[in-house]
């Protein structure tokens, strides 16, 4: 087992290493530089605000530096403003910065009234987070009750962030046993405090101790543990960050192992600290013996997007219709894609450049089609991608600075002089967006977009999957207000043969149908098209363009709400379909589909991670069906069905973030990701988030003795669904990676069925223990797993660490399951003592047909509570007249209501026939 386990962390560390980030944070001699807080667009103009966040930061570098032994601290933060907020001097450009590529995101709540800090978490243990989410109340110091100071709040949601670690707190679980004793969740485990419970009634309110539930041997709902104001314990950050004394994060000394939360469910027991120590921050920094310095500002102000084209027509864009496609992609592109009041050039190259268009502004159609009049016809010469580059940077500074101008570059051709002009473009502050196009394009093509933050993608030679339109379509505005930013809605591709017909659905939903428009392409002559609007009627007025091989139709006004029919006839060519919009209003937010990979490169046999995001605004949808199809530079396409199920790849349950593994490499080189999403029946929205990885709200506090209560916070209901349903049909680009190490075929099976996460264990009976978890599969979470492996021991490090030593349970008749499945296994445990009070941790692994095994899975835990016998009736005394009133409000029915106050408090209710 010993080989196993090293083979895993070996694995991870690969992982980790080629974690994907668009985040621009450096460690730079131990301060953190590049930070990017964003003023969402929505959030009325307050200059206060913006000195309000560096207030933040300001003070919670020193509590970071302290709490991480004078290890990090925060050296310079940029902010970035809102377009429409008035323009100051002290306003600048922004270069790399983007909304997209923002650490914290700062916009009003979602819906009213949660102003619950959290950091959006898609990965694994140590793995950093997407995105920290703040509001501008919680900032303003108007929540200091409900969450304790911002800088502590801050360190909490970075050590999230940046460190992948998880909350030590348990909203759903808030006391556990432990030989038979009820304990707090929390961390450390001597933090000491009051258990009780708040009981409301008719406007009055009653602090009470916690009664004990006599069938479960915990306190009863509603109970809290209230920290006490004064603590020596100094841990942790990541239990209760607003207790004064708490200062520090837990450590393998004082970290409570038993406590079932996050952290001990998705770090393997391990503490905070552990998992910072084996960060990359922390082995790349040492002590400093002096203070830090005070982080410094710049404040730059969302300005009109600049974009220069910058097209490849050497002569090897004249294989397979590579130029016609580049014209249908960029018709698109300038027709649809690019925002209102964007500037936008155009250069050509091959050995050397030539300028189509300098920057002209898009204020109507005419600017677009001047510029789809510039897109080349004739394809010649060599490849030189750095004359191109060089090119569009003098087109671009003739007007304004390359800071934060985007350039999309597309080539297909080698050129071994690429990185000539790496330093120009570091320089130069300008975002490269690079669209690599067939099997031969520059293979340090990648390395434009990633010293950039631009997007990358590959669109390969197979005409019917519609690559270069998505890759295109893909490039809306980081910046711009998600209402101006297009949409895809459908796009797929067909090959027909005999007057074949090419028939399909596209859903217009609420949320978009202004500046909706249908995009058809074919190879050979144009088709016949009929298109139906959900009343039924057939559409006329398709644009031709015979020269692209293209017909286009834009929908006046806004889109009609429903289901559109399409027909496309036509024999011996591939045909395709693009449809794209735009949000119906201003104010409701659309429903988006954002779609990435968790690294740029996959090293053979390190698993590829997709992961897809469909949210309307802040909330999650919810039900959805998600698939991402996944093209090899050999032309083969897998197609992964991603799930929102807390299993496998998917790290969160109902969070709107669907995930699978990718195994089924077939080649070295590139690979496109694509993603469609499908609202139906069974999809809905969540009416709120559940709170998941961030600061606790505080239930209460002690003062002077005695418990002072904040409101409860805003729960969501049971399943969290607002009852109408969502339906949208969407497409997005996941954009690509590069797979190296793949062996010639048969590839042979390395992979391992994937860790389970989801383990829940519970008494049934007297003496049965009921297990639940997500079935893994024979190749992470693919296929079926061979059989399982199930450990019991009553001690908890014993069974992480001496796993094959522990108690194996009986699992002869326990058949795997297909991955994602839920399996159910009852069992009695023998061989080990189980008795009242007992604590019984378990344990699973799932091994293959090859005899590779998973990693152990979470440690579930059931502790054997058999109730006392109630005490023997003795004599009640007499008692006095009680209160008596009749209750006929239900025909038929009196509810007899007798109440009075003997030795503390009864109520009796008596149903009378």
């Amino acid at each position: 087992m010993g080989s196993f386990k090293s083979s895993v962390f070996i694995l991870v560390l690969h992982l980790l290493e080629g974690a994907l980030s668009k985040s621009l944070i450096q460690l730079n001699n131990n301060g953190y530089e590049g930070i990017v807080v964003a003023i969402d667009p929505n959030v009325p103009e307050d200059d206060t605000l913006i000195q309000q966040i560096k207030d933040m930061v300001t003070q919670a570098s020193p509590f970071l530096f302290e709490a991480t032994e004078k290890r990090f601290y925060f050296k310079n933060v940029a902010i970035l403003i809102p377009e429409k907020w008035k323009t100051k001097p002290e306003y600048v450009r922004p270069k790399l910065e983007t909304y997209k590529n923002a650490d914290v995101l700062v916009a009003e709540p979602n819906p009213p009234g949660n102003d619950d800090p959290y950091t959006e978490q898609i990965g694994n243990c140590g793995e950093k987070g997407e995105r920290i989410y703040l509001t501008p109340d919680f900032i303003a110091g108007k929540k200091l009750r409900q969450y304790g100071p911002q800088e502590k709040v801050f360190v909490h949601e970075w050590a999230h962030l940046r460190w992948g670690v998880f909350n030590e707190y348990n909203n759903d679980q808030k006391f556990y046993l432990s030989n038979g004793k009820r304990e707090a969740v929390r961390c450390s485990a001597t933090m000491t405090g009051k258990n009780e419970v708040n009981v409301c009634q008719g406007g009055s309110c009653v602090t009470r101790r916690c009664k004990i539930d006599q069938v479960t041997g915990l306190y009863e709902k509603g109970c809290e543990f209230i920290p006490a104001g004064k603590q020596k314990e100094k841990a942790s950050i990541m239990f209760s960050q607003n207790i004064d004394s708490v200062v520090t994060f837990c450590t393998e000394k004082n970290h409570n192992k038993e406590a079932p939360n996050q952290q001990n469910q998705r770090c393997n027991l391990r503490s905070t600290w552990e998992v910072i120590r084996d960060s990359e921050d922390f082995k790349t920094a040492t002590p400093m013996t002096t203070q830090p310095p005070k982080p410094t500002f710049s404040l730059l102000q969302i300005a009109q997007r600049i974009v220069c084209l910058v097209l490849d027509k050497s002569g090897s864009m004249t294989a397979g219709d590579r130029l016609k496609r580049l014209n249908q992609a960029g018709k698109l592109f300038l027709l649809q894609t690019v925002e209102q009041g964007s500037w936008v050039g155009m250069v050509t190259f091959d050995s050397v450049a030539h300028v189509q268009s300098e920057l002209i502004q898009i204020n109507s159609g005419t600017e677009r089609n001047a510029l789809t009049n510039r897109l080349p016809t004739a394809a010649a010469g060599g490849t030189s991608i750095c004359t191109g580059l060089r090119s569009a940077f003098t087109v671009i500074r003739k007007k304004y600075p390359t800071d934060g101008a985007e350039i999309v570059l597309l080539t297909d051709g080698e050129d071994n002089t690429i990185s000539a002009c790496f330093n120009e473009v570091k320089q130069s502050g300008a975002i490269i967006h690079t669209v690599a196009l067939g099997p031969s394009a520059a293979k340090e093509l990648e390395e434009l977009s990633k010293m950039t933050g631009g997007l990358q993608t590959y669109a390969s030679d197979q005409a019917q999957n519609n690559g270069l339109i998505d890759a295109f379509g893909a490039l809306s505005s980081g910046n711009g207000a998600v209402s101006q930013r297009s949409i895809q809605l459908e796009s797929k591709g067909l090959t027909l043969q005999n007057g074949q017909w090419m028939n399909g659905t596209v859903i217009v939903d609420s949320t978009v149908g202004n500046d909706t428009l249908f995009l058809i392409t074919w190879t050979v002559q144009p088709p016949q098209i009929l298109l139906w609007d959900p009343s039924g009627k057939l559409q006329n007025g398709f644009l031709v363009d015979t020269n692209t091989k293209m017909a286009y139709l834009q929908i006046p006004g806004t889109a009609k709400v429903g289901v559109w029919n399409y027909s496309l006839q036509a024999s011996s060519q591939t045909l395709t379909l693009t449809v794209t919009s735009r949000a119906s209003s201003a104010t409701l937010p659309p429903v988006t589909v954002t779609s990435k990979v968790n690294k740029d490169t996959g090293k053979f046999p390190s698993p590829m991670v997709v992961y897809a995001k469909i949210h309307q605004g802040s909330l999650p949808i919810l039900g959805a069906s998600v698939t991402a199809l996944i093209e090899s530079v050999n032309g083969n396409t897998v197609t992964l069905e991603l799930l929102d199920n807390g299993a496998g790849a998917d790290a969160t349950k109902d969070d709107g973030i669907y995930s699978r593994y990718f195994t089924a490499y077939d080649t070295n080189g590139r690979y496109s990701v694509k993603v469609r999403a499908l609202g139906g029946v069974s999809t809905a929205r969540r009416s709120a988030m559940p709170q998941q990885n961030g600061a606790r709200y505080i239930p209460g506090w002690i003062e002077n003795g005695e418990v002072k209560w904040n409101p409860p916070r805003p729960e969501v209901n049971k399943d969290g669904l607002r009852r109408k349903k969502v339906c949208f049909s969407r497409t997005a680009l996941g954009g690509s990676f590069v797979a190296s190490n793949v062996p010639k075929a048969p590839i042979p099976d390395l992979f391992p069925p994937c860790q389970i996460t989801d383990l829940q264990a519970k008494i049934q009976g007297e003496s049965l223990i009921n297990l639940t978890w997500t079935a893994p599969g024979d190749d992470y979470d693919h296929g079926r797993a061979y059989k399982y492996i199930i450990g019991i021991s009553t001690n908890i490090l014993d069974l992480r660490d001496k796993f094959n030593e522990s108690v194996q349970v009986n699992t002869t008749n326990l058949i795997p399951k297909e991955a994602s499945a839920q399996e159910v296994f009852v069992f009695k445990p023998e061989n080990i003592t189980f008795e009242n009070g007992t604590d019984l941790f378990i344990a699973v692994q799932a091994v293959d047909k090859v005899n590779l095994i998973s990693e152990i899975s979470n440690i579930a835990r059931v502790s054997l509570f058999i109730p006392p016998p109630p005490p023997p009736e003795t004599p009640s005394p007499s008692l006095p007249c009680p209160d008596i009133n009749v209750n006929s409000t239900i025909p038929g029915i009196h509810i007899l209501k007798i109440m009075w106050k003997w030795l503390g408090e009864l109520q009796l209710s008596v149903a009378l026939g």
